[in-house]
């Protein structure tokens, strides 16, 4: 089976992306490239596809990734049914939000003045019991 996916070129800290259909299987670095068909800057936002040569390796079969399919959104290129909307939003769904910080019950505070008479007889009451 085939797919689309990035392939990172370009040099330290600055990446650029070629679109690569390859092997599913296989890892990016790694699988034999049946053709490359676009490239990606990420610094500028700009992408450029073969429109016809996509099409067609999506007509048989290829497997998109997600960021992929936004890209060949942004680009207008013609998807098929079959391919999934990507869903790359960056809020996610709390798990437990009961447990987070803000939403747990306010403690009463003690006033300032008793808070630190309770402290001195606490030290009080622990050095005689010291002795």
């Amino acid at each position: 089976m085939l797919a689309i996916r990035l392939k990172r070129t370009g040099r330290k800290a600055y990446a650029v992306y070629r679109v690569a259909v390859q092997e599913a299987q296989r890892h990016p670095s790694s699988g034999k490239v049946v053709a490359y068909v676009g490239t990606y800057n990420p610094h500028t936002k700009e992408a450029t596809f073969d429109k016809e040569l996509v099409e067609k390796y999506l007509s048989n079969g290829a497997q998109p990734t997600p960021r992929i399919v936004k890209l060949l959104k942004d680009a207008k290129v013609k998807l098929p049914s079959w391919v999934k909307e990507p869903n790359l939003s960056k809020t996610r769904a709390t798990r437990n939000p009961e447990k987070l910080r803000k939403n747990a019950p306010k403690e009463e505070a003690a006033p300032a003045d008793e808070a630190p008479a309770e402290e001195a007889a606490a030290e009080t009451t622990e050095a005689t019991s010291a002795e």
